[in-house]
């Protein structure tokens, strides 16, 4: 019933569908990391350690055949993804959890020009409009918060960006041009990168309160494992520009987990500022013409 149901969903709208949910999953991870009284290396290689566990297991279960392509583009796709997962808690525990989802979420400006270019895909004004619309929401979204003081943090954000924008470039890239089936091997590859390179940190503090495990088990299954099965998927049928800006949404989620964890009441900007996003998101992605639809391979 339930394949019979997405079979009926257009592939385009089902991207967009795929990458809301995933930005959903995500959006809880700025909350949880500042809540854990654990370092950025202890939360890394605890999380991805279980994303890792997590994806091989469904991938066992759906009979996905995992085989990684040596190359280039491959190790740059778990690379990226891996600095991903690092800088993103480094750069949240260094510097305010606004600054750091607003700096990450400069991704979308870089692949408005990488894409084109690496991918030979056309360069949409649609794009940059939502994209210029998007950026105005979320500086008024955390208009107040953002603390320009943590350079390093800052600089660590802007790295998470510059990182995200490359991964969905690599992913999209395997799947567009080298035509690989089965592309979550790279972010199983990278989630065990991000362990290995965590281990030197962390080896003497692996003893875990109870509370804690249960906060990672969270974040390693969901926020992470499930969340980046589903990002893999619905890269698929958009652009990874598309998808960057789609992904914005976690930036605006956000604060609702951390008004229903902490009770942080949001903002006459903040709330400005999401329906910005909101429109912008909404306005690039369901009135498009069938022209417009990224033409995808079988």
């Amino acid at each position: 019933m339930k394949d019979s149901l997405l079979s009926r969903i257009p592939q385009h709208k089902k991207g967009l569908i795929y990458i809301s949910f995933a930005a959903l999953m995500w959006s809880s991870g700025g909350l949880f990391i500042k809540v854990l009284k654990l370092d950025a290396f202890q939360i890394s290689f605890y999380r991805s350690l279980i994303a890792a566990i997590t994806i091989l297991i469904i991938s066992y279960i759906r009979k996905t055949d995992l085989k990684f392509e040596f190359g280039v583009v491959s190790v740059l796709c778990s690379v990226s993804y891996a600095l991903i997962l690092i800088l993103f808690v480094v750069a949240t525990k260094l510097t305010t959890a606004a600054n750091a989802i607003f700096l990450q979420f400069t991704a979308p400006v870089y692949l408005l020009i990488l894409e084109p270019v690496f991918l030979k895909t056309k360069f949409e004004k649609k794009n940059l409009t939502a994209l210029i619309f998007c950026l105005i929401g979320m500086v008024l979204f955390f208009f107040g918060k953002l603390d320009l003081s943590s350079v390093k943090g800052n600089l660590f954000a802007i790295s998470s960006g510059i990182c995200f924008a490359l991964f969905s470039l690599f992913l999209k890239w395997k799947k567009q041009i080298h035509k690989s089936e089965s592309t979550i091997i790279y972010i199983i590859a990278g989630n065990i990168l991000v362990c290995l390179l965590c281990l030197p940190a962390v080896y003497d503090k692996l003893i875990i309160e109870s509370t804690q495990l249960v906060i990672l088990l969270f974040m390693g299954v969901f926020q992470i494992g499930i969340s980046y099965i589903i990002f893999n998927e619905g890269i698929r049928y958009i652009s990874a520009t598309e998808s960057m800006i789609i992904a914005m949404l976690e930036a605006i989620l956000n604060p609702v987990w951390v008004f229903l964890g902490v009770g942080e009441v949001p903002t006459v900007y903040s709330i400005a500022g999401s329906l910005i996003i909101i429109a912008a998101i909404i306005w690039r992605n369901f009135f498009v013409k069938p022209s417009e639809v990224i033409k995808i391979a079988d």
